[in-house]
């Protein structure tokens, strides 16, 4: 995630560029402190006002987490998963404490010990399944102020553009300075739109798409869970996980593989 994320947000800002440099401009003439001022001064602020503290002030958090997330791929999991299936159905349930110990996923990791410890399956379920839903509703919030901040944006960027003008029409002594200081408060405007769509909004749909990742993970581990619980067959837990895939990512159907070479025996 972190690849595609810093990836894009370069190639956004370099593209902004090329185009100035294309259209023979100066890049520092696009910068303007009282437009910077109240576009980010404005958002934030707005937002502020709009959302309890906490959900403000957790949004670095949560922005750090687009950046450095890592989250194990479905298939991975699986492997993982019908792994430790087939230790528990050869050696039994405790067999697995050591080896869930040394997960680095704490959710996969907490699981299992449940199961170790004898949990009932009822309650296992309604415990990861409790976690799993307010880690979305962390996430929630944190994509709800993102989206939000690229709503105010453009608008204090209108505002902006219209104190500067009112400031323009106010100081007319000096008509050869006209048009360049129309073109300045204009630059409010460019802040507020181009903060919205190339950061604001874009990180709100990347970290919508991580917390919808993540839910999907945690929903596989979930089953994979309570199918080790139960004793079931590691051919049965492979299946049931790979339903999480898309059909061609899926492994060969080992249980048929099977049975078809006992047919020709």
């Amino acid at each position: 995630m972190a690849w595609s994320t810093v990836a894009g947000l370069a190639l956004a800002f370099a593209a902004l560029l090329a185009s100035i440099l294309i259209e023979h401009g100066n890049p520092l003439g696009m910068l303007n402190a009282s437009g910077a001022v109240i576009v980010f001064g404005g958002t934030i602020g707005s937002a502020l006002v709009s959302f309890p503290p906490q959900r403000t002030l957790s949004l670095p958090a949560a922005l750090g987490q687009i950046f450095k997330s890592k989250l194990p791929s479905l298939e991975m999991t699986i492997d993982l998963l019908v792994d430790m299936a087939d230790k528990a159905r050869r050696q039994g349930l405790l067999s697995l404490e050591e080896a869930a110990a040394k997960l680095d996923d704490p959710f996969l990791r907490e699981g299992l010990q449940l199961v170790v410890d004898g949990t009932d399956p009822e309650v296992v379920r309604n415990l990861l399944e409790i976690e799993t839903d307010r880690t979305a509703e962390r996430h929630a919030s944190s994509f709800g102020v993102l989206q939000a901040m690229g709503g105010y944006s453009p608008t204090m960027g209108i505002i902006g553009t219209v104190m500067g003008l009112v400031n323009v029409l106010g100081h007319m002594e000096d008509p050869s300075k006209l048009a360049g200081s129309i073109a300045t408060a204009f630059l409010a405007t460019f802040y507020g739109v181009g903060t919205a769509n190339l950061v604001w909004l874009p990180l709100a749909s990347k970290l919508r798409q991580l917390d919808e990742q993540e839910a999907l993970v945690r929903g596989l581990m979930t089953v994979g869970i309570l199918a080790i619980q139960a004793g079931e067959n590691p051919r049965v837990v492979r299946t049931k996980l790979e339903a999480f895939l898309s059909p061609k990512n899926r492994k060969k159907d080992v249980a048929a593989e099977a049975t078809g070479q006992e047919g020709k025996k």
